[in-house]
């Protein structure tokens, strides 16, 4: 029986534009189920060990303004099949968008073919890690409001009104934007299991800029906002959200992307009369708003399995955590005040979904215990390398013509258990400085050596803020900057940040990942100033 039911013949694919009526309609789980049993047949027919279906439905939105004009509205959609098998112990794969019985049939016996011919070079065949089937399950994040839902009027007014709060608090300019995702993802497998999950994304951001008319000199000041695995609830603040005491508006759960703008714009012209800063050594007090960078690059990426493996290096990179200093058991990655946890199931990050693209149950584990590297992430043809006998859930394409890969779980700095707050912080510091907000960042291919900056910096005195420096920038090496954490806030501190473009894999693919902290006081890291010498 074909699958050429009306609605598939409207839905266009690669990302080509669609009409916002056509991106809220919804393809019966049925018909998915139908055609992935096409494609689980034909590969087993032609000698397919093991086969995973992958039924991708992907909405992207980009709402686009600046000044006092909205610039673009797009609204995108790719839709088709992935196939991957084992044949003759190797992978192989392909990708269709024509989904009818015959053409997902001919995709199937290709990705055995491919499968069969890279065997003749394998010198050692795929171990999978065992997996259960769940039979049909289905998984939704927890969205109060639906982000394509809400009228396109409704998302420029605020970013007009956001632009219009920026220009009367002394920008000269201002672009604004809002990116929506919704990934609707089915899949299937010879184990057994046929998954339907619904995954939501969304990300505000501004960028103010401020012109010196004597100088000509400029400032920028971006969003403090963190790209979020919710819906459009996530743009309506409520007071319960605020962070006391902090030297700017920042929310918990909520972003108020009106008052952050209004806040903004003062704020680029107070970094544009800052004092530039001395170099030398201070105590750091990290805002989670900036840590989740260095967390991601110096934490998230050197504990990726196959970085360690050299499977990256190419493209990527490779990674200073060898296995032998996971082996020890007793390798110091950071002080006892560093508990850094891997996890896929957060509410409201952008990582949660309830299984990966192998069809693993998604969970959490330790990877820095107490300071002492315990763990990495994996996927089912790494587990036995660690002596696991079960995935971690780290598989993820970011489309369905794309083959899925071992990619970044929601890494995370645990809070500090006794009550702690960064006033309390602030206190104990003779010489510091208060970073809020990420900027460029610089770090090399094994993930030791780094520089990152931030977007606000606020000198401390004696244990008091006196004033807002400029041109910060710190540098370390990994295992001496975690090394240096004298405290970490408590739960009442903690916030998400996170990526929503992290590139890695050839061909190149991106994936959205949440860093989880409270704000952390790191002793006696060498600063530099970034003032351009002319």
């Amino acid at each position: 029986m074909g699958v050429g039911a009306s609605m598939l013949s409207r839905i266009p694919v690669f990302g080509s534009p669609i009409d916002a009526q056509v991106a809220l309609e919804r393809i019966d789980p049925v018909l998915k189920k139908r055609m992935a049993d096409v494609a689980l047949n034909a590969a087993r027919s032609k000698g397919a060990t093991y086969t995973d279906v992958r039924i991708g439905r992907y909405l992207n939105q980009f709402v686009i303004t600046r000044e006092d004009k909205v610039q673009n509205v797009v609204n995108t959609q790719s839709y088709g099949m992935g196939i991957r098998v084992v044949a003759n112990g190797c992978w192989g794969f392909a990708a269709l968008d024509k989904l009818d019985n015959d053409s997902i049939a001919k995709a199937a016996g290709i990705a055995v073919a491919i499968a069969k011919e890279n065997a003749r070079i394998q010198s050692e065949p795929v171990i999978l890690a065992p997996q259960k089937g769940y039979g049909e399950v289905s998984w939704k994040a927890p969205i109060e409001r639906n982000a394509f839902e809400v009228p396109i009027k409704e998302k420029t007014d605020l970013l007009l009104a956001v632009n219009a709060a920026a220009m009367k608090n002394g920008a000269n300019y201002i672009s604004s934007n809002m990116f929506l995702v919704n990934e609707q993802k089915y899949f299937a497998s010879s184990d057994g299991s046929y998954i339907d999950q619904d995954i939501h994304r969304i990300w505000p951001t501004f960028t103010i800029t401020k012109i010196d008319p004597k100088t000509g000199k400029f400032a920028n000041r971006n969003a403090l906002s963190a790209p979020r695995g919710m819906g459009y609830e996530y743009l309506i603040p409520r007071e319960t959200d605020k962070i006391k005491g902090a030297p700017t508006t920042l929310y918990r759960d909520r972003y108020d992307m009106l008052e952050d703008a209004t806040v903004g714009a003062v704020q680029v012209g107070q970094k544009m009369a800052a004092k530039s800063v001395e170099a030398g050594k201070y105590d750091l007090i990290l805002d989670p708003s900036h840590l989740w960078l260095t967390i991601h690059e110096s934490v998230g990426h050197p504990t990726e399995l196959d970085r360690v493996l050299g499977y990256e290096a190419n493209y990527a990179g490779t990674s200073f955590l060898t296995l032998d200093k996971w082996k020890s058991g007793k390798f110091n990655f950071g002080s006892k005040n560093v508990n850094i946890v891997a996890d896929k199931l957060q509410p409201g990050s952008l990582g949660a979904v309830g299984y990966d693209d192998e069809g693993v149950k998604c969970g959490q584990w330790d990877l820095i215990k107490d300071g002492i590297l315990v763990n990495y992430q994996t996927i089912r043809d790494q587990a036995h390398i660690l002596g696991l006998n079960a995935s971690q859930g780290c598989c993820y394409a970011d489309n369905w013509s794309d083959v899925q890969f071992q990619r970044m779980p929601n890494v995370s700095l645990q809070p500090g258990k006794a009550p702690l707050v960064p006033a309390d912080m602030i206190k104990n510091v003779e010489k510091g400085i208060y970073i809020i907000g990420d900027s460029s960042f610089s770090i090399d291919q094994q993930r030791y050596n780094f520089q990152f900056s931030g977007q606000l910096y606020y000198e401390i005195k004696d244990g008091k803020i006196v004033g807002m420096l400029n041109d910060v920038a710190y540098q370390a090496n990994t295992q001496e900057f975690w090394n240096s954490c004298a405290a970490v806030a408590d739960k009442s501190d903690y916030r998400l940040g996170g990526s929503f473009f992290d590139g890695k894999g050839q061909p190149g693919q991106v994936s959205a990942v949440s860093h989880g902290s409270s704000t952390a006081h790191f002793k006696g890291v060498n600063v530099i100033n970034t003032a351009r010498k002319i």
